[in-house]
């Protein structure tokens, strides 16, 4: 029995993840769009744990990650590394990730790495007033 063949129905085959997660990471907003709108899950995990959020967060491509959050992204997705895309784009002192985020109500909480912790160990007091600027009640 080959890979694809035990995988459940609907499922897509090891190959697409691969590809539409490369398309993620490099910030191929168009064709990642096609392949979502042909029924790709929006929030697919990869082996890492990482969402299509998380990796697009991570590399810094702001018009992926403003499209993956029109389209209703979960944002409370932690990897296995306890990282959120909230924890990726403070990693990467992105003001403008971040914000992005916040507006689409992640939580700088959550994961064995809140943001808020990452900015502090990072000397990132920027990200740290960004983010205490969205506190929530």
């Amino acid at each position: 029995m080959t890979d694809q063949a035990a995988q459940p129905a609907g499922t897509p085959s090891p190959e697409v993840v691969a590809g539409v997660f490369d398309l993620a990471r490099e910030g191929r907003t168009g064709p990642l769009a096609e392949m979502l709108d042909a029924g790709v899950p929006l929030n697919m995990i990869n082996a890492r744990g990482d969402s299509l959020l998380i990796v697009a967060t991570y590399a810094q491509h702001l018009e992926t990650v403003t499209e993956l959050l029109k389209r209703g992204a979960d944002t409370s997705l932690v990897n296995a590394m306890g990282q959120t895309a909230v924890t990726c784009a403070v990693f990467r002192n992105s003001e403008e990730l971040l914000r992005a985020l916040l507006e689409a109500d992640a939580d700088p909480l959550l994961g064995a790495h809140p943001a808020v912790a990452v900015a502090d160990q990072f000397g990132f007091p920027r990200m740290r007033d960004v983010l205490e600027s969205y506190d929530r009640p």
